[in-house]
């Protein structure tokens, strides 16, 4: 047996759902509704390094660096999940955040046993990759004892990279290559060892924030209005017009009318109505604040 697993808290039994199996169907809902209220605590007392995570992804990402989420099981699909929201949600390249999962796309809809003991092919990844000292790798694993993310998270450490450990249990094998560890316990799993619970919600919750909240600070939002989404759909194109609403005060027509004129760009549009300047006009005042609409209107309010 190994000591290691053996006494990790997500692998330990969890006495308040023992006989989970003699429940009544309410009884099983509630204990697992009163387990997941528990992850926002342990969550919340790991805010200094998530604030210290988002600030080097931010430094990274604003000096032309990427992020690379790398994780196997739950965790991987999780990394490969808030990478995918991030284009759509901030109109970002889609290669400036990458998730990536043991065994390939193929692991995200069927489980592929032993990847995560891989370690040779972590190291691979962060090749193929082409990671840089630029960069930002975060290696995900509940238990933090997959090889696959260890051997990734070490390599880019060795090319210079900034790493980032998410891992639901403290002192785990993956802290000691990580610059940042953020380490929610959430405790035993309802059901013992199944980390795409608990374990998943909280890792879940901290990525979010260390996406979002680089964002933010990127100039990707205006006010909590997420001004870079692209209007793809109909529904993100009526999203648009609400939030050009919302920054302007404009009506629907008129909201419509100017993102038509400004190529569907949600930002530009404001910049435009805010300012009166025409859409090439608007676009490099834009560049020249690195795309902070709030900069850029407050300068130009400031010029006239």
């Amino acid at each position: 047996m190994d000591e290691y697993l053996a006494r990790l808290t997500t692998e330990a039994i969890n006495e308040t759902t023992r006989i989970i199996d003699e429940c009544s169907t309410e009884e099983m809902v509630r204990l697992m509704n009163e387990q997941d209220a528990t992850v926002p605590g342990a969550v919340a007392a790991e805010i200094p390094q998530i604030a210290r995570a988002v600030d080097i992804l931010h430094h990274a990402l604003k000096n032309g660096g990427r992020m690379f989420y790398v994780g196997a099981g739950s965790s991987g699909r999780l990394g490969v999940l808030d990478a995918s929201e991030c284009p759509p949600t901030f109109g970002i390249n889609p290669m400036i955040v990458q998730g990536h999962i043991a065994g390939g796309d193929g692991a995200l809809r069927t489980a592929v046993e032993g990847c995560e003991d891989n370690a040779e092919e972590g190291i691979a990844l962060i090749e193929r990759c082409g990671v840089t000292d630029k960069d930002v790798v975060i290696g995900i694993t509940a238990s933090g004892s997959a090889q696959f993310v260890i051997a990734g998270l070490t390599k880019a450490k060795e090319i210079g990279a900034a790493t980032i450990g998410v891992v639901n249990n403290k002192n785990s094998r993956l802290e000691p290559v990580c610059d940042v560890c953020i380490a929610p316990v959430v405790g035993p799993e309802v059901i013992m060892g199944s980390t795409r619970l608990k374990a998943g919600t909280a890792q879940k919750l901290v990525l979010n924030m260390l996406t979002t909240c680089t964002m933010v600070k990127l100039g990707k939002t205006y006010n909590n209005l997420m001004v870079d989404l692209k209007a793809s759909n109909k529904k993100l194109r009526d999203r648009s017009v609400r939030i050009i609403r919302s920054a302007t005060g404009v009506d629907a027509g008129t909201a419509a009318v100017y993102l038509e004129s400004a190529s569907m760009s949600c930002k530009l549009a404001i910049m435009m109505i805010k300012t009166g300047l025409d859409a090439k006009e608007a676009e490099q005042v834009l560049e020249q604040f690195d795309g902070s609409l709030k900069k850029a209107i407050s300068s130009f309010n400031k010029v006239v």
